[in-house]
């Protein structure tokens, strides 16, 4: 099979440069500029992907191009850093450094809208009235009822708290099991690893409960204090703490049943 490349230079599917590349035979500084291109190229598609399942889960302020941009950087500066012989798939290496760097781009720009941010708030104090009185997980319609909004807008809001705190979430990186091997300490493999370790924990957030959600958003996500997570909660600064570690326990818990290999 032959592959051309936007140069015009042909490729033999035994011979691409990427190929080279994942078996450690040429390192990314020895390829000439021509095969630079072509591996960056043949790359290039996944950064659009990972992008566009991102962006389906923001806000609509959050501009495709810029996750984009800030996701062809982290491809450039994985091709740079990767290391074949700790037997990591390049692929996978590069596309949990293209997410990180979008995650970074994230962090950096405000991405809530005014007008969003004001909705969660509303949708947040609704939460906790809510769990006061019933002492229950309220549903998206009661939820709708007391703001009044419209089902699309609780569901916005609930997508973006929940994103804001996913976001934030390699801030409790000590409070979650890992096998990163310590001595890979500083090495762009070890955010690999721990990128794949947080994508997991992501997914087990919507098993805690309302309040536990809200300490981890407002501490994590907001980085409030205890003592500011508990004025804007009306609870007390113990409580803050209680359900802090109650929700780190619950997320160490459900991570080790689901995914330790140890017998």
């Amino acid at each position: 099979m032959v592959i051309s490349s936007s140069s015009g230079k042909n490729f033999s599917s035994k011979n691409s440069p990427w190929l080279n590349l994942e078996a450690g035979t040429t390192a990314w500084e020895d390829f000439s500029p021509s095969d630079q291109e072509a591996i960056v190229r043949h790359y290039s598609p996944k950064i659009r992907i990972i992008a566009l399942r991102m962006k389906s889960k923001l806000p609509q302020n959050v501009e495709l191009g810029e996750l984009i941009s800030a996701g062809s950087l982290g491809l450039v500066e994985s091709l740079g850093k990767f290391r074949p012989e700790l037997k990591i798939k390049f692929e996978t290496y590069a596309e949990n450094r293209i997410k990180g760097a979008m995650l970074d781009e994230l962090r950096r720009m405000d991405w809530f809208s005014r007008g969003l941010r004001q909705k969660v708030k509303t949708i947040e104090n609704s939460i906790r009235e809510i769990e006061h009185e019933t002492g229950e997980k309220p549903t998206s319609a009661q939820i709708e009822e007391a703001t009044g909004f419209s089902a699309k807008e609780v569901q916005q809001g609930l997508e973006a708290l929940q994103n804001q705190l996913c976001v934030n979430l390699d801030a409790f990186n000590d409070n979650i099991p890992n096998n990163i091997d310590p001595q890979l300490d500083d090495e762009p493999f070890q955010n690999t690893l721990f990128q794949e370790t947080v994508d997991k924990v992501a997914d087990l957030i919507d098993n805690l409960t309302p309040r536990e959600k809200l300490v981890l958003s407002l501490y994590y996500g907001e980085e409030l204090n205890m003592k500011e997570t508990s004025e804007v909660m009306e609870i007390t600064e113990g409580r803050v703490s209680q359900l802090h570690s109650q929700a780190l326990k619950k997320l160490r818990k459900m991570f080790l049943e689901k995914y330790s290999t140890e017998p």
